[in-house]
């Protein structure tokens, strides 16, 4: 597969070819779907957690005796059914969300993601990208030039793919720009590929993809 080579103004100044193995696969929505749910709940904090009535302070003495004051039974004042009771079915931090994915099965679906985007046409390939003073106007004209290539081009995400021995200029100059995220080509993943609408990669990042 080939596609346009651009150069920071968004002036088309070649072709590249790209790797059939990464960016010409076929459709998997089912892999897809099972490594992207993956990763989504891999990043889950288990950090809500209601106590139960063992675990909420007091209620070791029963309330009133079991039986001849005409009231209803109870053994403790922390039962879920009073005020200041234990909670029941509520969230606790013991609860593990993880779920396993093998890596072989993680990257077929990265490379499934992004053939679905170079398909799309939603791949821009940069020869490199310069900015002299890291700051977020040089960066945003980047970017502001390369979504005028596409006719939907108002309030689109953006993920900027540098190479893994990159510095931080693009990802200094880049945090202060809305909807739009960077990420090292090894740490590319198809959850993050696939939540962004646009992908703008250097010709180096590239490189990495044809190891």
């Amino acid at each position: 597969m080939k596609l346009p080579l651009y150069n920071q103004k968004a002036e088309k100044v070649g072709q590249i070819d790209l790797v059939d193995q990464v960016f010409n696969l076929e459709m998997n929505k089912d892999l897809l779907h099972q490594v992207v749910t993956s990763q989504i709940a891999n990043q889950r904090q288990t950090i809500a957690h209601t106590k139960g009535r063992g675990e909420v302070r007091g209620g070791g003495k029963k309330p009133w005796r079991q039986k001849g004051t005409g009231r209803a039974r109870h053994g403790s004042i922390r039962s879920p059914i009073w005020k200041g009771g234990g909670v029941t079915g509520g969230p606790t931090k013991e609860r593990i969300f993880k779920k396993k994915i093998n890596k072989k099965m993680a990257k077929k679906a990265l490379f499934t993601a992004l053939s679905a985007k170079a398909r799309d046409g939603q791949i821009i390939v940069l020869d490199d990208i310069k900015l002299e003073n890291r700051k977020t106007r040089e960066m945003a004209a980047v970017t502001r030039a390369v979504l005028n290539l596409f006719v939907e081009k108002k309030n689109q995400s953006m993920m900027i793919v540098v190479p893994s021995d990159s510095k931080n200029d693009i990802k200094i100059a880049s945090r202060n720009i809305p909807r739009t995220d960077v990420y090292e080509a090894r740490n590319l993943n198809a959850a993050a590929v696939l939540g962004s609408r646009y992908l703008l990669m250097t010709k180096d990042s590239l490189t990495y993809f044809s190891k």
